[in-house]
């Protein structure tokens, strides 16, 4: 007779824990006590590769970490690992949220991007369970397995990057790397391709140390290849095509929630600070995000001020309000030209949930109801094109935090910007690193797209980019100045422009394709040896 299912599942665990050995690629290498330990020091010390500190190499020890806590975890404790690790790091990085509106807005949106961590630390911890029971040998060790996780690493970014409310894409991995040797890659594969590689070497590393045949050089293959790839490939060129001679202000006025200001307060501060531009031969003036107070096309006495600026300065304003077109309001830039008004204008994209909208207001009002009771508008989506062209110059567009969607830029790249201005007002976070963590995105997208950016903010930091990302100019925060530049201009796109979209899909669904390979053969593996008969003696009477 058969052995009952009792005795079979009871033969089939005893083989397995008799197969069992520290070298096991499905065994888990920490207890979970450990695990979850390990998983948030991790993500603490992932923080410290950001904006303030920048040690971009600390990501060599935090992603190795997360990795090993995950390994051979089963989907609840992964869950837990993930969860450790998400809160670890966002915690911290986006502690400058509680600067004015307190602990309530910090503390939810850290636990929500941990819990979106948690998910999708679960399918990383099944690639370390299955991949090894599918190619179980040394190359599906040190490649196939490396490059599913580091996939899935992506579409974790590409999730929290997307949802809720179209997402918060702000601790990416590959924006650590704008110091760095590696930061030139980001021209080749975006920002999520250069994540991948830093997960695929780290894993791939892991993995090496794991197996164990350190004799068999061929074994760091996969590796060496790697890093000769990170550190020798150059950034992709794009042409030079002139320069166009721009001036952007920061007039330091009172821009924040809560600053006291009387009338027109904002634009007077950026008329004074403007002054020393006056006269001097220009092709662009810009003002930040929130640089007047009053939407021009209602209020007459700001048009005024805007028609004396633009005909003193003699070159097109480019600036920015709040402006009602219809039933709607948006966070609009445009170009203002005296006599005529807006010209040209682009509405941001991306408005902030629970900062310029409140999204499903009936239930989160309730729950908070002074902090969402400051929300008192709520911004449209934009749907023109983030460009305009000054005197036949294509320049691309983003407002605030338009800048960590991949979307905006590289439709203004293709759509023909030559440079880019990124209008921002960083007056609710001053004090914190908010803005140089914002201000290396914009590093990072002059190395995406090979293109100068001119970063200008209502209190600072404000920065002229070169197109290989390095400052060419600059005002401090909390300071009132303004920036005078010759901007090199570019044309050609890069492969991250033309490519970005279809990198980061193939990365992040591949993945979890692969992984959904993989679970499927493993079920069908495990269903054969369900049906093989049990040895001889086995059997009950």
């Amino acid at each position: 007779m058969t052995a009952a299912p009792g005795a079979q599942r009871a033969a089939r665990a005893g083989r397995r824990d008799a197969d069992a050995s520290p070298r096991d690629p499905v065994r888990h290498i920490l207890p979970l006590g450990v695990a979850v330990f390990v998983s948030a020091v991790a993500g603490v010390l992932q923080t410290l590769a950001f904006p303030t500190l920048s040690w971009w190499p600390i990501v060599f020890v935090s992603v190795p970490l997360t990795l090993i806590a995950l390994t051979g975890r089963r989907a609840w404790s992964a869950l837990l690992v993930g969860f450790a690790n998400g809160l670890g790091f966002y915690l911290i990085n986006v502690a400058f949220t509680s600067r004015y509106l307190g602990p309530i807005p910090w503390l939810a949106l850290s636990v929500l991007e941990a819990l979106l961590t948690a998910a999708l630390a679960v399918p990383i911890a099944l690639a370390y369970r299955w991949l090894p029971r599918v190619a179980p040998g040394r190359w599906g060790r040190l490649v196939a397995l490396p490059a599913v996780v580091a996939g899935l690493w992506v579409a974790r970014e590409e999730l929290i990057g997307h949802e809720p409310y179209g997402g918060f894409p702000w601790g990416r991995l590959g924006v650590t790397q704008v110091d760095s040797p590696l930061g030139h890659l980001i021209s080749w594969v975006g920002m999520s391709g250069v994540g991948f590689l830093i997960v695929f070497l780290c894993a791939t590393a892991v993995e090496y140390l794991r197996i164990g045949t350190w004799r068999d050089l061929r074994t760091a293959l996969p590796g060496a290849v790697t890093v000769l790839v990170l550190l020798l490939v150059p950034q992709f060129p794009t042409t030079p095509a002139g320069t166009l001679r721009v001036g952007a202000v920061q007039g330091n006025g009172p821009t924040g929630y809560f600053d006291k200001r009387a009338d027109y307060a904002v634009i007077d501060a950026q008329v004074a600070a403007t002054k020393p531009l006056l006269g001097r031969k220009l092709d662009l003036l810009v003002w930040p995000e929130g640089g007047v107070d009053y939407d021009p096309t209602q209020d007459v006495p700001t048009a005024a001020t805007l028609d004396a600026v633009q005909r003193q300065a003699g070159a097109p304003l480019l600036a920015n309000a709040a402006v009602r077109r219809g039933a709607d309001d948006y966070n609009l830039s445009f170009v203002w030209q005296a006599g005529h008004g807006i010209t040209q204008s682009y509405a941001k994209w991306h408005p902030v949930p629970f900062g310029e909208y409140v999204p499903d207001r009936w239930l989160f009002e309730p729950l908070a109801p002074d902090l969402i009771g400051l929300i008192g508008r709520g911004y449209t989506p934009g749907t023109t094109a983030p460009v305009v062209r000054v005197k036949g110059v294509g320049v691309g567009l983003a407002i605030c935090f338009d800048v960590i969607y991949d979307d905006v830029i590289r439709t203004g790249a293709r759509d023909g910007a030559r440079l880019f201005v990124f209008q921002t007002n960083n007056a609710d976070f001053r004090g914190t690193d908010e803005n140089i963590q914002q201000l290396a995105f914009a590093r990072a997208r002059a190395l995406e797209t090979g293109r100068a950016v001119v970063n200008i903010s209502t209190v600072g930091r404000s920065q002229v980019i070169a197109p290989d990302g390095s400052e060419l100019d600059g005002i401090p925060a909390g300071r009132a100045g303004h920036l005078l530049a010759d901007v090199p201009l570019r044309t050609g796109l890069t492969p991250a422009v033309i490519a970005g979209g279809w990198i980061d899909g193939i990365l992040g669904w591949g993945s979890l394709a692969a992984l959904a390979t993989a679970g499927v053969l493993v079920r069908r593996r495990r269903a054969a040896h369900a049906t093989t008969p049990a040895p001889a003696g086995t059997g009950v009477d």
